[in-house]
């Protein structure tokens, strides 16, 4: 690329603590010549920290579109620019895709500035496996949805990753109750690197009882990580008699009553017939 073209520097920032910002990152955010920022006035506070006087200009979900293709035409006018997130690694769960997509189709050079990510954080921490995981980002705003999601969610053998707000943390839980098994592995993280830092690790019955009863644990940023479901390739499928006797029980229960009555009247293995309901829960 040649060098009359500016670069876009995608900077990663604090996720709470100041301190976990790169020695790089500070120097780019100094030596560019414009930061798009999700919210300026969060990221006033960063900059100020370290000295960086560089311009601000806003970029979030709302303008994004419209603002990309300023931006790009900066780029192509030689201006460097870094974007950055209110905290941590812009793209994930955060605006900038449209810019960088941009960007990367106009030929010019995109250079990530790794640093802090609230999820790799939490995995490092979290004592479920992390060879492969998957991440989903927010979980769905309707409690309809939830259950479906985290239905889709729990079939999967990895580990796997979402995050929550303060305000829906609790009404999360309980619908994932309702449609995965309560001795399910399950980690609780919430305001990564920051004074009130909190990591635990327990079954989701468990969990849901200790975020009923503390206010604390109600309040901040959370990263939830749930263990993979548990794979036996030696059992075999449900006996097609079984299948419909709980398809009629699910059009009445919630897939955890109705799995239990099925056990109850059919005999099967209480694992395969929650993997069925949940198939079924899809459809």
């Amino acid at each position: 690329m040649s060098s009359e073209y500016g670069k876009l520097y995608v900077v990663a920032t604090p996720i709470g603590n100041l301190a976990d910002i790169s020695f790089r990152a500070v120097d780019t955010l100094k030596q560019v010549d414009l930061i798009a920022a999700e919210d300026t006035r969060h990221v006033k506070m960063l900059l100020q920290h370290y000295g960086i006087t560089n311009k601000l200009v806003s970029l979030h979900q709302h303008n994004e579109d419209r603002a990309s293709e300023g931006l790009l035409e900066k780029l192509l006018a030689g201006q460097s620019i870094a974007l950055v997130s209110d905290a941590g690694t812009p793209l994930l769960s955060d605006p900038g895709m449209p810019l960088v997509k941009r960007v990367k189709e106009a030929g010019l050079d995109v250079v990530p500035i790794p640093g802090a990510c609230a999820l790799i954080a939490a995995l490092s921490a979290a004592g479920l496996p992390v060879t492969q995981f998957s991440f989903a980002g927010f979980s769905p705003r309707t409690s309809s949805a939830r259950k479906a999601f985290f239905a889709e969610q729990g079939m999967s053998p990895v580990t796997w990753i979402f995050y929550e707000s303060s305000h829906r943390i609790l009404a999360s839980l309980q619908d994932m109750a309702e449609v995965l098994p309560l001795d399910r592995e399950i980690v609780i993280a919430r305001e990564i690197t920051k004074l009130h830092e909190t990591i635990v690790k327990t079954s989701l019955g468990h969990a849901l009882e200790r975020v009923e009863q503390d206010d604390n644990m109600r309040k901040g940023e959370f990263v939830v990580i749930v263990s993979g479901a548990v794979v036996d390739k030696t059992e075999q499928d449900i006996t097609p008699e079984q299948q419909e006797i709980l398809g009629i029980l699910l059009k009445e229960c919630s897939i955890k009553t109705a799995v239990a009555m099925a056990v109850e009247i059919t005999g099967a293995r209480k694992k395969l017939l929650y993997q069925a309901a949940l198939a079924m829960a899809k459809k």
